[in-house]
């Protein structure tokens, strides 16, 4: 009798202790989401067309090399598809929502959550910085500045258009530096500079594939040491860079696998570098990832739990980023 007493108290008591962690895969929030930081701001700067090799183990983009080196490099991050309109609609809603080309968003007109009304409803703010974009023409699918709405994933959400001001969320690229010196970016940022400058490049106007990677290691390192100059990259709070691609578009794609954690058919492996204002340093983490692994991360690091999409498919391998953006002095990825 003492011993059945003894098992059952047991018993109990062990299910007393997984409570929590059950009650929270119950809700879809897994404990690695819960380990993530909160974070002030965050700031994603795209890049295009590229793949990991030709950027980050070759010679022609020494700033995002050093980047990458000093403090963390995503080493088998993937996109979703080719070409590049639906990757940039994925990371902001989770899917390409079948989306297989670079056509106007008047053409795409989708209506359905995405990372902007998710922080809206949460009382964070969001914007984005777009080089060649013309406020005085923001229905533009192209300017003489190589800003082009493809590159531009709001403008394909009619939810967001309907929204009176949301004009007043797109601003040039040049306007970037006065509000990281008056402290007014939003929580979360996205930049994308003109084709001239992203590594897309425009036939003619850019010059070659080698100019094209140059410049546009320039442009993201430029970008990255604002960012590092403003006040609040050195205050108490959390902040983090992410500079990603689209998709790997070279002309040299690399062999192998393509996609990964139910982002299929795959666009690529591609460069995905994380800088974090008080997190670790020299981090190499080589877990697959792909834009809805960074969107799910960015959800987390927001204290956004209810996941947008393929962000929320936990089965098919998509995970935080933890040790990229874990605010832990010491590492426990592999050190570079």
């Amino acid at each position: 009798m003492r011993l059945r007493f003894f098992l059952a108290c047991t018993l109990l008591a062990g299910l007393a202790l997984v409570q929590p962690s059950a009650a929270s895969s119950l809700r879809g929030v897994k404990p690695p989401d819960r380990k993530i930081p909160r974070y002030d701001r965050v700031f994603v700067i795209v890049e295009e067309n590229h793949g990991y090799d030709s950027i980050l183990q070759a010679s022609g983009a020494p700033n995002l090399r050093r980047l990458a080196q000093t403090y963390g490099n995503a080493t088998r991050f993937y996109a979703e598809r080719h070409p590049s309109e639906p990757n940039y609609i994925a990371m902001i809603s989770g899917s390409t929502h079948a989306i297989g080309d670079d056509a106007s968003f008047a053409v795409n007109a989708i209506d359905a959550p995405n990372l902007a009304t998710q922080l809206e409803a949460n009382g964070l703010s969001w914007g984005g910085y777009f080089g060649g974009y013309d406020p005085a023409r923001p229905n533009a699918t192209f300017t003489l500045g190589y800003y082009a709405s493809k590159h531009n994933p709001f403008m394909n959400f009619t939810n967001l258009r309907r929204e009176p001001n949301f004009y007043s969320h797109m601003h040039n690229m040049n306007r970037l530096p006065a509000d990281l010196g008056t402290g007014t970016v939003p929580n979360f940022t996205f930049i994308v500079p003109g084709e001239c400058d992203d590594m897309h490049g425009v036939p003619i106007a850019c010059g070659n594939d080698a100019a094209e990677v140059s410049r546009g290691d320039s442009t993201a390192a430029n970008i990255v040491s604002e960012i590092q100059n403003s006040a609040f990259w050195r205050s108490p709070k959390n902040a983090a860079i992410v500079i990603t691609w689209d998709e790997n578009d070279d002309a040299h794609r690399e062999n192998g696998v393509q996609g990964c954690c139910g982002g299929l058919p795959g666009g690529g492996r591609i460069p995905t570098i994380v800088i974090t204002n008080h997190g670790r340093r020299a981090v190499r983490d080589d877990t697959a990832y792909n834009h809805y692994s960074l969107l799910r991360t960015i959800e987390d690091a927001f204290g956004i739990y209810q996941y947008l999409g393929g962000a929320d498919n936990w089965a098919v391998g998509i995970r935080p980023m933890l040790p990229l953006f874990s605010s832990a002095p010491t590492t426990s990825a592999t050190a570079m």
